[in-house]
């Protein structure tokens, strides 16, 4: 299998040690990824992690050009059915997640069971996450993701509480309270290398796929 990563940054460079230490082949890195080699892409699952700017402008030509794509760029879900319709129509498989920690998903699992018991005996949730000054989106894709499951099984919508400090990795604890008790369901990522393990599985799960899935419905069954 042949990687090429999309987007640079912290993530991106993490993502590169990862493919290296599990001796899959690095097809390269690039910041453009519009100007890689047409024949080159369709060898390639793309790992995109830029912006939402970035992916917006370029999510048709992945579409039309790579083998694969693993989406971890998030903040354009306004666009999710124009990304999927372009996916399908190419027919290229994508997976995409605003989390790829395996223990994150894990918990998104845990959200929709406890919200499923919990519906109609006055529970209200509320989500806090904390995450490192240089993360751009608030609230982050994952509390969005999570609030998202919560509302679809639990019947209320749960209010988000964002906090920007430090180089926090990111921390999300979700809160389910009654007039008798209280449920809290967290997760503490210690580093990004649980972000870039998962979406170097996730590359992995490509091989035989056909259309868009999410990382969680791959790895929930």
């Amino acid at each position: 299998m042949k990687i090429l990563i999309s987007g640079y940054g912290r993530m991106g460079r993490m993502i590169e040690g990862v493919v290296l230490h599990k001796g899959l082949e690095l097809a390269g890195v690039t910041e453009d990824v519009c100007a890689t080699d047409p024949g080159l892409a369709r060898e390639c699952v793309c790992i995109d992690f830029t912006t939402p700017a970035a992916f917006r402008a370029n999510y048709k030509w992945l579409a039309e050009h790579f083998k694969a794509v693993v989406v971890g760029t998030t903040g354009w879900d306004d666009i999710l059915g124009d990304v999927v319709a372009a996916f399908y129509a190419a027919g290229t498989p994508m997976i995409y997640s605003s989390n790829y920690s395996i223990g994150v998903n894990a918990v998104y699992a845990a959200l929709e069971k406890v919200s499923d018991v919990l519906k109609g005996y006055g529970y209200v949730p509320h989500i806090e996450e904390t995450h490192h000054v240089h993360k751009l989106d608030a609230p982050s894709g994952t509390a969005k993701e999570m609030a998202r499951l919560v509302q679809s099984h639990l019947g209320v919508k749960p209010d988000i509480t964002s906090v920007r400090e430090g180089e926090v990795p990111g921390t999300h604890v979700v809160k389910f309270k009654s007039e008798v008790d209280k449920i809290k369901i967290s997760h503490e990522a210690f580093s990004r290398q649980g972000f870039a393990e998962g979406a170097v599985v996730a590359a992995t799960m490509t091989e035989g796929l056909a259309g868009v899935h999410t990382f969680k419905e791959l790895i929930i069954k």
